[in-house]
């Protein structure tokens, strides 16, 4: 079930690239907010930012962060400001504010629930953060979603790194981004890195919270597509269709538009 990408890389740079500047444009934005996580898909994303010419601020935001995490984050955009001197960067340590919503609130008896839940606080401090820098920078934040991420199993907290204001990867798949990010050069540390969305404070992958690798889960949204079945499939590849059919079906709220009560007509 491994995936390798065929997408054109110069010719979807290049296309990404201008449609991020047609937009900021239209929207009479000066540049692009990116938080940098130590992880591809952060570091393709500001790179593609970078590339037109708008300013763009990457944004670190540590909360409990693992070292290797940010050094990652730290070597990518050095290498970026040294190519784009339109690249800024800055530094909000949001470990306090995190630690001060912690005691704030009541802990819940259910442990899951709880750790989850103040794993989804710290996406949304950070996303508040970065739309504080939009703001007074007049710039957009772009999303470092990728499609499997935000199309296929809604791996991301809603109002947190789902809240964004454009996304320029969320039509590409993992290995999309990877064979992108080779493209670009971006640091090999962050290349060879596991995926992982470090919102609960130790070194548990995104394969450890899906049950599945990015390539399997690939396999199995496209098999979804062509209206694929469990029955069609035995030992693993029927294992990771069915961990890819119940988390699409369980993060669909997060997937489909907000529902609204729409009241009859007679009633108004």
């Amino acid at each position: 079930m491994s995936k390798k990408s065929t997408i054109q890389v110069e010719k979807v740079n290049t296309y990404i690239v201008n449609w991020l500047k047609t937009y900021a444009n239209n929207a009479k934005v000066d540049g692009f907010v990116v938080g940098i996580s130590g992880g591809v898909d952060s570091a393709v994303t500001s790179t593609l930012c970078a590339q037109t010419g708008l300013p763009t601020l990457c944004v670190e935001m540590p909360i409990h962060q693992a070292k290797n995490q940010i050094s990652r984050g730290r070597e990518h955009i050095d290498k970026l400001q040294k190519k784009f001197p339109n690249v800024s960067k800055v530094e909000t340590n949001l470990t306090p504010i995190y630690e001060s919503f912690k005691s704030e609130v009541q802990k819940s008896e259910n442990e899951a629930k709880y750790y989850l839940s103040l794993a989804n606080t710290r996406a949304r401090l950070r996303m508040t953060t970065l739309y504080y820098f939009a703001g007074i920078h007049g710039y957009l934040v772009a999303g470092t979603g990728n499609k499997v991420e935000d199309f296929g199993v809604g791996f991301y907290t809603k109002y947190g790194d789902g809240g964004v204001d454009i996304s320029p990867i969320a039509d590409l798949m993992k290995s999309d981004v990877y064979a992108l990010g080779q493209y670009l050069e971006i640091p090999e540390s962050i290349q060879k890195a596991a995926p992982t969305d470090g919102l609960f404070g130790d070194n548990r992958t995104d394969e450890d919270q899906l049950g599945a690798s990015y390539d399997e889960l690939e396999w199995a949204m496209l098999e979804d597509e062509k209206g694929s079945i469990s029955e069609k499939f035995i030992g693993r590849e029927k294992e990771v269709f069915e961990i890819y059919k119940k988390l699409n079906k369980a993060n669909k709220h997060k997937m489909e538009i907000i529902p609204v009560c729409e009241i009859p007509n007679s009633y108004k």
